[in-house]
């Protein structure tokens, strides 16, 4: 990967805790990255591109990086700007509908079914229902839930990165996980009932 080795060759010269976290996070926070991009963006190509361009600017500024815990929130914000970036630009091509096969639920969580085909099959059919279900999500929904469900953020990081109050992000949420419950392809999977019951007391 080219931004990666560009990324390798100037890290050295990082200067500063921020910097030197940023250089840490940049070159083992690649997957899950890409992850979230490709679940905001519903596209490999894409969703690549912008993890690129948003490593590359976020180790163009690194010098605002800010020391400690804020590390991850700032990076994530400038990878969802760059999604959102791209989706603007890209709006008219992105209509047609692209598969989310390629992103597992099941690896985010460390769920195994091997050894176990049938299992293995259902937990493939479970998480893609689930995932078209959330790429049908408004954008500014889908973001949120691809932040808290995905990349594990905290609703008072997923705050910082979209840069809005604490409280736009719970009601986007309650709203993300209304629409989610309600969609009739989720009917079937009690095992999704986390977007609609999950708590977030951990997170005050």
């Amino acid at each position: 990967m080219e931004v990666m080795s560009r990324l390798r060759g100037v890290s050295s010269a990082a200067t500063g805790a921020g910097s030197d976290e940023l250089a840490l996070w940049l070159t083992d926070g690649y997957a899950p990255a890409f992850r979230t991009a490709y679940l905001i963006l519903h596209n490999r190509a894409d969703a690549e591109e912008a993890v690129q361009d948003a490593f590359l600017r976020a180790w163009r500024f690194r010098a605002a990086v800010p020391a400690g815990e804020g590390v991850r929130p700032w990076l994530y914000r400038v990878v969802v700007n760059a999604c959102l970036s791209k989706l603007r630009a890209d709006r008219a091509r992105l209509d047609r509908t692209s598969a989310l096969d390629e992103v597992s639920l099941g690896r985010r969580a460390g769920v195994s079914s091997e050894g176990e085909p049938e299992a293995a099959a259902e937990d493939r059919e479970t998480q893609q229902t689930v995932l078209d279900a959330v790429a049908a999500l408004p954008e500014h929904l889908r973001v949120v839930v691809v932040l808290r469900y995905y990349a594990q953020l905290s609703e008072r990081e997923i705050a910082t990165v979209i840069h809005r109050r604490t409280g736009t992000v719970k009601s986007r949420m309650h709203d993300a996980r209304t629409r989610l419950s309600a969609d009739p392809r989720l009917a079937d999977f009690a095992g999704v009932a986390v977007f609609a019951s999950r708590s977030e007391a951990a997170d005050d």
